[in-house]
C-alpha cells in the first residue's frame, strides 16, 4: 500500500525471562504502533501492557518465527495518507538507512543489530523452519528473500505492481504476494524465488490467509470490498464474498480448526466472520476505528484487533464476538501476533 509508500524490515524479539515469567502460560501479544516507532507487549492473561520498546521508523508487520523469535516490519519511507497524491507523496523525504531488520532484545528493551531487508516493503512471512523471510518490496514490484542467520537478501523475485500482503503457504513450498496495482496474486517457490503463476482477485488485495491444511487460501480485496476464496493448488478463484456494506476487508485470519475466518474491515470500523463452510458472513461486530491487523490466541478463545486511530487493542471472545477488553497502546497500532 501507498500509505502508502512503506519501506519494510523486520525485528527479532528474543524474549526474556523476565517477560516469561510476567506472561506465564497465558502467553504474549506484540502489536506495532506505526506512529509512535514502538513496539507494545502485551500480557494476554492480564491484559497489561508489560513493555514497550522503541524499535526504528513505522513499524507494522509482525511475525512469530517457530522459536519464538518475533519479527516486526519498520520503514524509512514516508507516511502518506490515502487523502495525499501521489505526487506529493513522491515529494516527501525517503531515509533508507531506516530500512532493516532489527534484531531486539526484549528483557534489555533495546535494538540490538539492523539486517537488510530490500526497498519500501511493508508486510512479510516466515518460513516454516524460521531460517527466511519473504518480504515484498513496494517500490521494486519484488519480494525479497531474506537469510535470517546470514542477514544477507538472497534474491529479488518479480512480483506484481505495488506488493503488500505476504503469506507462506503451509507446507512451506511457495509463497503468495499481493498486487495491489495489478489486482492479483503472484506465486513463487519458496526455495528458489521462481515465478509460479500469478492470478486475478478482488479490486487491491491486502491481506492473505489460508486453511490449515493449505488447500484454501483466502485475500481480502479493501476497494472491492470483498475475500476471494482460492483454490490453493489449482490457484483458482473458486467464489467471491461480498462484506457487509461499507466495509473495507484488510486484515484476515483463520481459526485453527478451518471453520471461521476472521476479516478486519478497515475503515468500516468492524470484523466479520466467515463461515468457510457455506461461505457466508455470518456475524459483523464494532471493534474500533479502522481495524487492520488481527491475530487469534493459541488456545482460539480470543481475537484481537489493532484499531490505528483509536490507539487500542480489542480483544474479543472469539465464541460469542463479545468485546471482552479494549486495551491502549501507543500511536496508530498496525500489527499483532501472538506468542509464546
Amino acid at each position: 500500500m501507498r500509505n502508502r509508500g512503506l519501506a519494510v524490515a523486520s525485528v527479532i524479539l528474543i524474549a526474556g525471562a523476565a517477560c516469561r515469567t510476567s506472561a506465564g502460560a497465558n502467553g504474549l501479544v506484540y502489536v506495532t504502533n506505526e506512529d509512535s516507532r514502538d513496539l507494545s507487549v502485551i500480557d494476554a492473561g492480564s491484559g497489561r501492557v508489560i513493555a514497550t520498546i522503541p524499535v526504528g521508523t513505522r513499524p507494522r508487520g509482525v511475525r512469530v518465527g517457530p522459536d519464538g523469535r518475533v519479527f516486526v516490519a519498520v520503514s524509512g519511507s514516508p507516511k502518506c495518507p490515502p487523502s495525499m497524491s501521489d505526487a506529493d507523496c513522491a515529494k516527501l523525504a525517503v531515509d533508507r538507512s531506516k530500512d532493516g531488520i532489527a534484531v531486539v532484545n526484549v528483557a534489555a528493551r533495546r535494538v540490538e543489530r539492523v539486517l537488510p531487508g530490500g526497498t519500501d516493503p511493508e508486510a512479510f512471512d516466515i518460513s516454516d523452519d524460521g531460517q527466511r523471510l519473504y518480504v515484498s518490496n513496494e517500490d521494486a514490484g519484488t519480494a525479497s528473500i531474506v537469510d535470517v542467520a546470514t542477514g544477507k537478501v538472497i534474491m529479488a523475485a518479480p512480483v506484481g505492481h505495488e506488493p503488500e500482503g505476504v503469506r507462506a503457504r503451509p507446507g512451506g513450498r511457495e509463497v503468495w504476494i499481493t498486487g495491489e496495482a495489478d489486482h492479483d496474486i503472484t506465486v513463487i517457490d519458496a526455495g528458489t524465488g521462481a515465478h509460479l503463476v500469478h492470478f486475478e482477485v478482488g479490486a487491491r488485495p491486502r491481506g492473505i490467509a489460508f486453511s490449515p491444511d493449505g488447500a484454501t487460501g483466502y485475500v481480502t480485496a479493501e476497494v472491492g470490498g470483498t475475500v476471494s476464496v482460492v483454490d490453493a493448488s489449482a490457484r483458482r478463484v473458486t467464489a467471491v464474498i461480498q462484506m457487509p456494506a461499507g466495509s473495507k476487508p484488510m486484515g484476515i485470519a483463520v481459526s485453527a480448526d478451518g471453520r471461521r475466518v476472521y476479516v478486519t474491515n478497515g475503515r468500516g470500523g468492524t470484523l466479520s466472520v466467515i463461515d468457510a463452510g457455506t461461505g457466508r458472513v455470518v456475524r459483523t461486530v464494532p471493534v474500533g476505528k479502522r481495524p487492520w491487523g488481527i491475530a487469534i490466541s493459541a488456545d482460539g478463545r480470543r481475537l484481537y484487533t489493532a484499531n490505528g486511530p483509536s490507539n487500542d487493542v480489542t480483544v474479543l471472545d472469539a465464541a460469542t464476538l463479545a468485546v471482552t477488553r479494549r486495551i491502549p497502546v501507543g500511536r496508530s497500532p498496525w500489527g499483532v501476533a501472538i506468542g509464546r
